[in-house]
């Protein structure tokens, strides 16, 4: 399934993320616990048993956040979920990329396009701040520029992963 960009508020994905977090946390402690006493009354006692409840707490937990990870209020953190897999996906491939970058392949110079600009957009909804080291610089400068020469728009729309089948992994 093609993956497009999306603009979303950094601020609000940040206040959004940590409210889940601490949310979903809260929640395992909770289930965990309670998992764990019912457990430690019904068998009367063991250390094994308080491990089993806190297994039982993630177990729950994780099946609550699988059910709420599709509600509209989710939709900035599961974008940048969604970002954050492919970005993976990609950097699998990156220097079968490059090289293919290296041939004039617009395949590969679209996927890098891609990876640097969502990249970008990571930092930035995170807010932070690139790190780049002057390769990486010096890469986005160079995808930039045979993109340039090629008369591609300088930034893509998103990324279909099956343009990923032409490159071979690692």
């Amino acid at each position: 399934m093609p993956f497009h960009f999306e603009e979303h508020d950094p601020e609000a994905y940040r206040r959004k993320g940590r409210l889940i977090s601490l949310a979903m946390a809260a929640q395992l402690i909770v289930f965990g616990l309670v998992f764990a006493q019912l457990l430690q009354v019904a068998f009367d006692g063991g250390f094994w048993f308080n491990v089993l409840g806190v297994a039982l707490g993630l177990v729950a937990t994780s099946l609550v956040f699988a059910v709420v990870r599709e509600r509209p209020w989710m939709t900035e953190v599961r974008y940048v979920w969604q970002l954050k897999h492919h970005l993976s996906r990609v950097s699998g491939y990156l220097p079968a990329l490059r090289r293919g970058a290296e041939e004039g392949n617009e395949a590969a110079l679209d996927l890098l396009a891609f990876y640097h600009q969502g990249m970008l957009q990571l930092a930035e909804l995170n807010g932070r701040t690139l790190d780049d080291d002057a390769e990486a610089v010096a890469e986005r400068l160079k995808v930039h520029q045979a993109r340039e020469e090629r008369g591609l728009p300088q930034h893509v729309e998103g990324l279909d992963p099956h343009d990923l089948a032409a490159f071979k992994r690692g």
